[in-house]
């Protein structure tokens, strides 16, 4: 038999030699913990559909962000759960409002340890569920729920948010939310455009964790998911309204689209590893169908071999830990 010129297989002979002709690999100060924080709540409430994941009352939000510090991971993305909504989402602008309160009590905590940012969409405070505000019909009215953005931002800057993440999908959301920080002299705060997401079925248990209210669905305002090339016009849009970081989610059914994203970008772009993807993950681990440690792994770092500078995963405490034993 002839021996071929070049044997890939070389490469992979030794855990070293892996380790050291890795093309991608994962670091703690990659990944953000996505944080949940309930009104009123006095110890961690579990959410039956995210195993480990709970609702934080605010001492316990305040240990977690220690923990995320200590880690070493990037940030966290805070979302509050209020106990009162209305139809406008009236808590999310008020300075007492369990979000904003909850975002200066962690800043107070850990400063500059790690990146404290906010999920900036009113579905978690409006009690019909949806991202904004409705129009007399029924529908999302874009415009409208553009001034509530504005205001929240406002309202989030003031509270200590260093990054505002643009959820809710609206046409013009970056270029208001920019104006409103500028001319509030919040020109340093910067703005994460959750430019491709999708009306995913993969968001179910996040809605458990924020104790949605939500009838219906999101299909006029999210993206289909069987359009690639419109998360990529999407993105191109934030970007040209001033967005600092753009975002495809979900993530791992969506590679495709964040490849694209990356390679078209000039600015960071991030990736959401959403509720759905870590409670399928959890639940055949669970049942043993799975090796749990490699499956979490090897998800995020797909995530990262697409493009993403960044992923906001649940696993981001637990990971950073896997990952700081394995450089020991």
């Amino acid at each position: 038999m002839t021996t071929p010129y070049f044997r890939p297989r070389r490469l992979r002979t030794t855990p070293a030699l892996r380790r050291l002709a890795s093309e991608t690999r994962l670091h703690p100060a990659e990944l953000v913990l996505p944080l949940f924080v309930r009104e009123g709540a006095s110890e961690p409430m579990p959410i039956q559909s995210m195993p480990g994941v709970v609702q934080h009352s605010l001492d316990s939000a305040r240990r977690a962000v220690t923990d995320a510090a200590s880690a070493g991971i990037g940030g966290v993305m805070l979302f509050g759960v209020p106990t009162v909504r209305d139809a406008i989402g009236s808590g999310a602008t008020d300075p007492d409002g369990i979000l904003n309160v909850a975002t200066r009590a962690l800043v107070e905590e850990v400063g500059d340890a790690l990146v404290v940012q906010t999920d900036l969409c009113l579905d978690e405070f409006t009690d019909h569920g949806h991202c904004g505000v409705l129009a007399a019909d029924g529908r999302v009215d874009n415009d409208a729920t553009l001034m509530r953005y504005q205001e929240m931002a406002v309202a989030q800057a003031s509270a200590g948010s260093a990054v505002l993440g643009l959820s809710g999908m609206m046409d013009g959301q970056v270029a208001a939310v920019r104006e409103a920080l500028d001319d509030n002299g919040f020109e340093d705060t910067s703005v994460l455009a959750y430019s491709a997401k999708y009306a995913s079925a993969f968001y179910g248990p996040f809605r458990d964790a924020v104790q949605s209210t939500l009838e219906g669905d999101r299909r006029t305002y999210q993206l289909n998911p069987g359009n690639r090339r419109e998360g990529v016009r999407e993105a191109q849009l934030d970007i040209d309204e001033g967005a600092d970081i753009v975002m495809v989610k979900p993530a791992g059914s969506y590679l495709d689209v964040l490849a694209d994203v990356a390679a078209m970008s000039d600015i960071p772009v991030w990736a959401y590893q959403v509720s759905g993807e870590y409670a399928m993950i959890e639940a055949a681990a669970a049942n043993g169908w799975i090796d749990r440690r490699r499956a979490v792994e090897e998800s995020v770092l797909s995530i990262r071999r697409a493009g993403a500078d960044a992923v906001l995963t649940y696993w981001a405490v637990e990971l950073a830990a896997w990952l700081t034993e394995e450089r020991a």
